[in-house]
This record gives structure tokens, sequence and C-alpha cells, in this order.
């Protein structure tokens, strides 16, 4: 970023690239150059007007009065607003185009759950009100469990987990309860190199040494060195399925019966139920424990650091040992929330603690019912066959340009994957991926799973049209035919962009996260010099 001239400021990088224009402003059409807030406002000017305080008014700040300048600019309202409706203008969202994400199922989710969420009781709500008020809320939570079990075939379910790590981790919490309360120390869990990354880290973080299982050559884990792994050490696996290569583990049902005939349990990661909701049941497949990402298949708006929520289906054998607090429908009707331990009379007497101090994401929950009780049991299906069908969509429509590592391994799932073999030298998935930013997409998961080079995870979810996917194949197959055919123009790429390519190294290492300037008292902002804007 450069230190502003006279004029209060200029942008860091010219649309050219001609970094000598003196001309040049940033603008672009009709998208202005948008500075920082502290380049707009100063500390002399206020766009609200306050009366000013009596003196002998009574001082209700208990000690807290601000010694210190705050520091921030003042603006006019419409400043202000400008502002941030300028900043929205450079955010790309599911509603302005496909999200192609591998492995996050970034979908559109329709209005009508936005609506229910933000209805008065749900969304006013507070974790603090007495249990007597927000009965309703209790009703919610119990349902969405319920259906979450019927669509899993699982036996109980823990709500209270934030995301889909945290539901990794209760996950695996459930069963070193379980292995503690007989007495058993396994101190292993595999996981199998198509599994998400969060996965190895998971069990490191709660303790476990962690060992991975190869894949066979078409991309699914290798059963006979699964088997000939397993022993009296082995407390787990974490398994992916369907997996980050996109396909559908066809062993799973014989992977979990070789896991609990060795004293394991089965951890599956539920990130991609989105491609076999109301298709398969992770019950009926031997699974004991798996997170739900309600975030992504049952509709939140996803993206932007959150929020969301991760429950925790559980089997038979893992149910007593999930965390407190919990809903249950008592004797007379009405459900309970339950937070205290040895609660025998609702079979779970073994809760291994808690993972957060109240009960989940009250606007997860009622987004997430709202999703399941509109598309019903049809609907659901339809998801996971439509996701299905777009990804194996985009497979064909590409792999002829495309390297497919996996494209002879049967019809892929939710996602399609390919590779940067056959491009230029010198050229790479990044390259690509910056220059589908000019097309007007947002790129596709690069470098994962790392089984693959220059790995391109796609995922077009099912709310995508067909006239929306042969417009993203379109943009897609022109940069890969400029990447096979070496055009060297694409390594300066994005020239679109609201600001051009950073130094990726800097950026990861040493990134600006904060003003580092001075507001000047009667005037623009004056700073130094900071990078990477």
């Amino acid at each position: 970023m450069n230190a502003p001239n006279k004029s209060g400021w200029k942008p860091s990088a010219p649309v050219s690239g001609d970094s000598e224009s003196p001309t040049f402003t940033g603008n672009r059409a009709l998208m202005l150059e948008e500075p920082l807030i502290f380049e707009i406002g100063h500390t002399e000017t206020t766009g609200v007007d306050l009366p000013e305080p009596q003196a002998d008014a009574p001082n209700r700040l208990g000690g807290l009065d601000r010694a210190d300048p705050i520091g921030l600019p003042g603006l006019s309202e419409p400043e202000c607003v400008r502002h941030y409706t300028r900043l929205s203008r450079q955010n790309y969202a599911i509603d302005l185009g496909l999200f192609p994400l591998g492995s996050c199922t970034m979908k559109h989710n329709p209005r009508l759950n936005e609506k229910v969420a933000r209805m008065p009781g749900f969304a006013d709500v507070h974790p603090l009100q007495p249990v007597d008020t927000v009965r309703g809320a209790l009703e919610v939570i119990n349902e969405l469990a319920f259906w979450l079990i019927e669509l899993t075939g699982m036996h109980g379910v823990a709500m209270s987990p934030k995301a889909g790590a945290h539901g990794e981790l209760c996950g695996i919490l459930c069963i070193r309860a379980a292995l503690e309360a007989r007495g058993d120390a396994r101190k292993v869990v595999l996981v199998p190199e198509s599994a998400h990354g969060t996965n190895p880290a998971t069990a490191a973080f709660a303790g476990y040494e962690v060992e991975d299982i190869p894949a066979t050559a078409e991309g699914r884990v290798d059963l006979e060195k699964l088997k000939a792994r397993l022993g009296p050490d082995v407390a787990a696996v974490m398994i992916t399925n369907p997996n980050t290569c996109g396909l559908f583990e066809r062993d799973m049902k014989a992977i979990s019966d070789a896991v609990h005939a060795a004293g394991g349990f089965v951890y599956c990661d539920g990130a991609n139920f989105n491609a076999i909701v109301g298709k398969v049941r992770p019950g009926d497949l031997g699974v004991d424990a798996m997170h739900i990402n309600l975030h992504k298949t049952f509709s939140t708006p996803h993206g932007g650091g959150g929020p969301g929520s991760g429950p925790v289906v559980l089997s038979e054998a893992l149910s007593p040992y999930g965390p407190l607090p919990f809903t249950a429908r008592d004797k007379d009707g009405v459900v309970h929330l339950v937070e205290e331990e040895n609660a025998a009379e609702y079979d779970h007497t073994q809760a291994f603690g808690r993972m957060t101090a109240f009960h989940g994401q009250m606007g997860m929950f009622t987004r997430a019912l709202a999703y399941i009780l509109s598309h019903g049991a049809d609907g659901l299906a339809q998801v996971a066959e439509d996701a299905v069908l777009n990804a194996n969509y985009i497979l064909r429509s590409l792999e002829d340009l495309l390297h497919a590592p996996f494209g002879e391994s049967g019809p892929c799932m939710h996602e399609a994957l390919f590779g940067d073999q056959g491009f230029a030298e010198g050229l790479s998935t990044l390259d690509l991926a910056k220059a589908l930013i000019d097309e007007g997409y947002h790129p596709m998961t690069m470098y994962f799973p790392l089984v693959v080079h220059g790995a391109m995870l796609i995922e077009p979810t099912e709310t995508e049209s067909k006239a929306g996917l042969d417009q993203f194949i379109g943009a897609l197959r022109s940069v890969a035919e400029r990447a096979k055919a070496g055009d060297e123009s694409l390594k300066a790429a994005p020239y679109f962009a609201p600001r051009r390519r950073l130094d990726e190294t800097q950026a990861a290492r040493k990134p600006v996260l904060a003003w580092e300037g001075e507001l000047a008292p009667g005037g623009a902002a004056a700073r130094s010099e900071v990078g990477g804007r």
C-alpha cells in the first residue's frame, strides 16, 4: 500500500499494470476505488449530533470512563453508508455466482429459512433466560435432533458442538470416554490419505498418535492395508465418506466390521453429507460417531468466519458418553434441558463433560429444521441426487482438457477432482485460479487433497442450474487452455480484481491485519507504509 499523496491517497496498483501512470485513479467502471475508513474521516468531525452532558449529571459508568482518545474517524451518514456498501460490492457471494470450493458445500440456501431464523422468540432468545421461557426453542432443538438421528440411522446426538472440527473433537472424546470406561488405553487413531485435513489434527489434539492409511490407485481406502494395521493399540479410524477425492467408500461396511472386530470405533467426517443425505444412512454402515455440518448440508449462510454448527450423531455404544447438556422429552410431554450428570433415566449416565457453556447455535437449528421440513424425505434425496449429477457433469465436461486422476474410478459424488498435469512449464494451479477471478468466479479448492499434484477440487452443489454450470465450465476451459498453451500473462492474474496478486508467502507469514498509521487531528489520515492491502 502506498502512502497518500497531497490529495489524500492513491491505490496500490493500476489496472494496466503500469505503476508509472500518473493519471490512474483506481476506479474501474462502476467500482470505485475504496480507501480505508481511516483515510476518509478524521477525529475532528462526526456525523452524529449529541447534546453536551450536564456538568452535574450523575455518572453511571462505574469508574470505566474513557481516559484516552478513541482514535476513530468521524464520518457523515452518506460517507459511512457508501463506504460499507462499496466494500460489500467487492465481496464474492453465493448470490452473485457459483462458489466452487470442494468439500465445503457452499450452496444457495433458501430465504425461507432466513425468515424463520429471524422470527421473534428465535432471533432474540438468550442463553441465560429461565428455561421455562424458552420451551419453544427447546422443542426446536429436540425436533431437529430427532430428524438428524432419523436421517443418519444413529442412536443419539450431541447438539452443542459449534462447528465441524468442534464436532470431530466431541466424537473423539466420546470414543476416548468409552475406551476409558472399559479400561482400554488405546493410543493410535488411523486416518486414510483421502480424509479431511482436520481429522488428524483433531486426533492429535485429543492426545492420540496418528497414522496414515494409504489409498488405492482408484482413490479409496486400501482395505487390506487397513486390516493389516488394526490391533489392540488402535482406538479408532477417522474416515471421510464420501472422501476428499469425491468418491464413495464402497468398502465402508467392511471397514467398520474390521475396526469393530479389533475393538476400535469408527468416526466418520460428515462434511460431505450433502452428497448422500436422504440416500444413505451412516449408521447402517457401522459408523459410531459422525459430525454433521448444519452450515453445509442444512442451510446456513456459509463463509465469512461463521457462525456454524456441528452436531454429532452417536451409535448406541457411544450415546451414554455424549456431552452435556442435551434435550429430552419427559413423561409429562415437555422437553427439558438436561444439564446434570448421571442422568440415568435418559440412558445418558457417563457424559464426558461439556463442549461449550450453552447448547449450540439457535439460528443454525431453526434454519436446519426449516430446511428439513420444507424439503421432506423426497426433497432431501433429490438434494443428493442433483449434487451428484452436477458434479459428474463438470467432471465429464472437463476431463478431455484437465487431468482427472480418478475419472475412471466410477461416477464421482458431490465434487470433481482435477490435477495440473499437462500445464505448460512454469504455470501452476495457482495461476489458473487467479485467472479464474478475472472470469468472474471464486477459485475452487486448490492443492487439496494432497494425493493429487496441483489439485483442483470443484463442488457445484445441487443448487446450480445447467446454464450456470455451462457458463462456469466455459470460463474454466478458457483459462485451462491458456495454461496448457503456456500463456505467460496468467502469472500476473488477476488483472480486474479490486487488488492485484499479492506476494503469497508474505501475505501468509506477515499479514497486515490492523491499522498502523495515525489519524491527523484536522485532516486526511497520515499513515505509514504497510503492505498487502
